[in-house]
């Protein structure tokens, strides 16, 4: 009934298996793939026929983590998994990036690919596996993919690199001092097609040695898929690519002239507007059948490329009259409003973001309910991209793909530099509204942020700044790297570099190329000069920020104390019946953790104080022989019970008010009447002794019994 295949290999510290035939069978390719005991499903089907008139390629993927791969009940109302989580989205790009390039040009068929986690053994991350499985899946649908592709995740302790480090390796890095890398590449046989990184100040030598290290260890990988194939591969699609190069020809013809006029403009809403009637000029020119192929785009677009990267290899002078290694005119200001926290406004040419910093509590922390097990976030970054910021109209609603991924970036370069919760313990949303886009507003989030936290008197280790770099590679192998690329240059380059970092060394790394891969020798040239163009806008970034900055007086002013583990049910109380006390009375907000750290929170520094007395007098100790002024709580025959340390009561004995006799307690004390009182110390019950007649009620002071001369 099954024609299983299945293909086994070790691989680092854990086997690696691959196995299709058994489950969904109507599927173009499905592969199960397993690492360890994680488990991922990839589903591949392709149409085969393109949608008339499509003039893109539709891609989908979508990666899935089922609750159950782990053992686990989805929370919320409803009980089963809703939209897809951060996570998921992130490995759904991280899945299409470095796939999307490898179809045969001129392939337009809707392909889907859909990767389900099965199950999770809590060590081995789903994404790596995912990806495989998908290639594998592509690799033997019959689809014209010109892979395999494999991936895998790279950490760096010590000066040596670690092959697939499990998750908890992974989690947290900003408080894992040893690992200071969390890597993840995709390529071929032959060549790198993506990078993603979060990386503690890494040098170029050894961000490059990392990223080499994992292309080595992909290849037995691609051998396995391969293998796979060999065995259980169907037939290959029959694709042609559409020769439309008589349609090129006509469209070059027709508009070239005013094409590369266009091209020439430096202003980019005016070259936009030219580009725009140079296509209409050219439609112009076009017969009724030429004008209603469906290659029209393509062909439109190869002219389009065609001026701008020759241009480009050829006399090193790009559209907006820059050098390939030119960064644009930098502007950047820091408390541009008035009620923020933090705020800033980083302007590079015509991309600009405008990041504000707020600055919350332990409340404010963003719980994730993450397959691996649950966990909190003291650091928030979201990106904003409205339609406006490049002059357009469209649909405004929550946030897509590129959103969330752009975020992603900005949030890894900044948290590098965050100081350790112990040393300020706040949570940081950073927000960066993109106000103006062409070129890399994911970095100037990056720069943007960089300055608002410092702006909101956040102490970063080190400033952090962002810069896209860009690739044009012509046939004949002859390239041009470019830096800070414009939004054309991005779309009609062949790659998309992102390095962000301190002075000091690389804090993310992502790369995405539309080509069949780079070669080490151009990376290598891509990070020295992005390495340059970093420390340039540093030094720009520099001018608006100097000396440390104040702490905004909108923002909450947080205490942290340590209180024995033993004593955090006593702070609580039975329900939380103290606590919510405490803040009711104090008007500060009061946050403790398992580990006994307690969070007080107010922009009132009396609250503060006020809630710190509170606390610690529910957990302090008395100390014996000190003096304390207390409270007569209750008279009683025998003495007084004195209110005197917090919530404790201590005892004075009829014979520990006063130097006489005395009748009775109250004679000399009234209930409400404060005291001065000495810790005697303990009975044998444990019960509190203290003194008043060996304290000066009115100075507090302690009297000292004299001496009795010597004869």
């Amino acid at each position: 009934m099954f024609n299983e295949v299945k293909k086994s290999m070790q691989w680092g510290e854990e086997t690696l298996t691959l196995e299709t035939g058994k489950v969904a069978r109507q599927a173009d390719g499905s592969v199960i793939a397993t690492y360890g005991e994680t488990s991922v499903m990839a589903n591949v089907t392709f149409a085969r026929s393109q949608k008339p008139g499509q003039d893109f390629f539709p891609l989908t993927v979508h990666y899935n983590e089922k609750y159950y791969a782990a053992g686990k009940i989805p929370g919320g109302f409803f009980k089963r998994e809703a939209r897809p989580t951060e996570k998921e989205t992130l490995t759904s790009r991280l899945i299409d990036r470095p796939i999307r390039p490898l179809f045969v040009p001129g392939f337009k068929n809707e392909v889907l690919v859909m990767c389900t986690v099965l199950s999770h053994d809590l060590v081995n991350d789903p994404d790596m596996v995912a990806m495989i499985a998908a290639s594998a899946a592509l690799t033997i649908s019959g689809a014209p993919f010109m892979g395999p592709i494999a991936a895998c995740r790279v950490g760096f302790t010590d000066g040596e690199y670690i092959l697939n480090p499990e998750i908890d390796d992974m989690q947290d890095l900003k408080n894992n001092p040893d690992q200071r890398l969390d890597l993840v590449v995709a390529g071929t046989k032959d060549a790198v097609m993506m990078v993603e990184s979060e990386a503690y100040e890494l040098s170029e030598e050894e961000m490059l040695g990392a990223v080499k290290f994992a292309h080595e260890h992909i290849q037995p990988v691609i051998d396995l898929i391969i293998e796979l194939a060999e065995t259980a591969a169907k037939e290959p699609f029959d694709f042609q690519p559409v020769d439309y190069s008589d349609l090129s020809a006509a469209v070059k013809k027709a508009g070239e002239k005013e094409m590369r006029a266009a091209f020439a403009i430096r202003d980019k809403q005016e070259r936009t507007a030219a580009v725009a009637a140079a296509r209409e000029t050219v439609k112009a020119a076009l017969t009724e059948e030429q004008l209603a192929d469906a290659n029209l785009g393509s062909a439109l677009k190869g002219l389009e490329a065609s001026i701008l990267r020759g241009d480009v290899v050829k006399t090193g002078t790009r559209i907006d009259g820059r050098k390939t290694d030119e960064i644009r005119d930098i502007v950047s200001q820091t408390g541009i409003l008035p009620r923020t926290h933090g705020s800033a406004l980083f302007t590079r040419g015509e991309t600009q973001g405008l990041v504000v910093t707020t600055l919350g509590t332990g409340d404010d922390e963003q719980f994730i309910d993450a397959l691996h097990g649950n966990f909190k976030s003291n650091f928030l970054l979201h990106y904003n991209f409205p339609p406006y910021s490049v002059g357009e109209v469209g649909r405004v609603g929550p946030p897509g793909r590129r959103e969330i991924g752009h975020g992603k970036l900005a949030w890894r370069a900044l948290q590098a530099v965050l100081p350790a919760a112990t040393d300020f313990p706040y949570t940081i949303r950073v927000v960066s509204e993109i106000t103006e886009s062409n070129g890399s507003s994911s970095m100037a989030s990056v720069c943007g942020g960089s300055l608002s936290m410092m702006d909101a008197g956040v102490p970063l280790k080190a400033a952090v700044a962002g810069v896209a770099m860009g690739l044009i590679l012509e046939e004949d192998g002859s390239y041009a790297i470019l830096s800070d690329i414009l939004g054309d240059e991005d779309h009609l380059g062949d790659m998309d570099f992102k390095v962000a970092g301190t002075e000091a060394g690389i804090t993310s790394l992502q790369m995405d190329i539309k080509i069949a891969g780079i070669t080490p020798d151009i990376m290598e040239k891509a990070l020295a000069q992005a390495k340059a163009g970093r420390l340039h806008i540093l030094g720009e970034m520099g001018k608006a920020i100097s000396g440390a900055q104040e702490f905004s007086v909108h923002a909450p002013r947080i205490e942290t104390m340590q209180v024995p583990t033993d004593k955090i049910r006593e702070v609580i109380g039975s329900g939380g019946k103290v606590i919510r006390e405490i803040v009711e009375v104090s008007g500060a907000k009061v946050d403790i953790n398992d580990e006994g750290i307690i969070k007080i929170a107010s922009p009132n520094a009396d609250s503060i104080k006020k809630a710190y007395d509170m606390i610690w007098s529910i957990v302090a100790e008395p100390e014996e022989g000190a003096v304390y002024t207390g409270t007569v709580v209750k008279i009683v025959d025998f003495g007084a019970f004195v209110n005197f340390f917090g919530k404790r009561d201590g005892l004075v004995h009829v014979s520990q008010i006063e130097n006489r006799r005395l009748n009775h307690p109250s004679d000399v004390l009234k209930e409400g009447q404060e005291v001065k009182v000495k810790l005697l110390g303990f009975d044998d019950r444990g019960k509190v002794r203290l003194s008043m007649k060996v304290v000066d009620q009115e100075t507090g002071e302690e009297i000292k019994e004299e001496k009795a001369p010597e004869a």
